[in-house]
């Protein structure tokens, strides 16, 4: 099926309902025999097996959360995402790749040394047709933060959808993440996760959104254990790449964990929109604090 999780923080962040609400349908159960199990990810299934049709729940959660906007699966077709590995091993499934870095006597074929050479769905999945229309009549196009191969790049592996983004006139606009992940991208500058974007999008993005800020000892030692680190920020590479556009801005969140501030992060976006819209704002690439 198509993946709950997503699904669900899309309609959380966009909901209009009460605050109850929300958190009831992001409550995840600590007791058997449903232990792990989010209310809305069962909810979803329910409304699914209940309709016969993935899309119709999709909307039925919609009226539910009174979201504003739309959630627009890139495809309703199923499909597993794989990852073919410098030394040519294949590993199967999303969540196989995402536990890498937490390789373990239990899971010894994870070997989180060897890097990604490349990701791929199996079988192939084609676009849904509002996808395809909503990248077409999009204003801008923003790619958001996640795991970069098993999270950002997926969509774009979709076929269609690369070609759409690449075919729209709409500015595009990339999010780079604020840490590496130890499996995925160890030792990846803010560069090298914009070529990767590149690469599968077939496009550079217009613009790209930085955190203007370090990030505390304290979160850096404790990311350290999970060998993480702050992505290191290559402006005069990501010039020469051929983004036109730099905007930094101090978008990270100040609680336990090192994430993106949403109120911070939808501020720097919503500036960062309004400049790339206005006529005559293209030219030699710059950066903008």
């Amino acid at each position: 099926m198509l993946p709950p999780g997503d699904l669900r923080r899309c309609f959380i962040a966009l909901s209009d309902e009460s605050e109850i609400l929300r958190d009831v349908f992001s409550y995840r159960f600590e007791e058997e025999p449903l232990v792990g199990q989010s209310l809305g990810n069962l909810l979803f299934l329910a409304l699914a097996k209940t309709y016969g049709s993935e899309k119709r729940a999709i909307e039925s959660i919609a009226r539910i959360l009174k979201i504003k906007g739309r959630v627009i699966p890139v495809t309703w077709d199923h499909s597993h995402l794989n990852a073919e590995l410098d030394n040519g091993e294949i590993i199967e499934g999303e969540a196989n790749i995402d536990v890498r870095g937490n390789a373990s006597p239990a899971l010894p074929e994870h070997d989180a040394t060897r890097s990604i050479k490349r990701v791929f769905l199996t079988p192939a999945a084609t676009a849904n047709p509002d996808a395809l229309s909503a990248i077409a009549g999009a204003d801008i196009v923003v790619l958001a933060p996640g795991d970069l191969f098993s999270s950002s790049i997926p969509n774009l592996l979709v076929e269609g959808i690369a070609c759409a983004i690449r075919e729209a006139s709409a500015p595009m606009i990339y999010v780079v993440n604020l840490m590496t992940k130890h499996g995925e991208t160890d030792g990846y500058s803010a560069s090298r996760h914009i070529e990767e974007i590149e690469r599968y999008a077939g496009r550079v993005p217009d613009a790209v959104l930085l955190h203007d800020g370090s990030v505390p000892g304290h979160l850096v030692t404790q990311y350290n254990t999970e060998s993480a680190r702050p992505v290191e920020l290559d402006i005069n590479r990501i010039r020469e790449i051929g983004v036109k556009m730099i905007w930094r801005k101090d978008i990270m969140s100040t609680d336990s964990l090192v994430r993106h501030d949403p109120a911070r992060t939808a501020t720097a976006l919503v500036n960062l929109c309004a400049t790339l819209l206005h006529p005559g704002c293209f030219g030699p690439a710059f950066s903008k604090s």
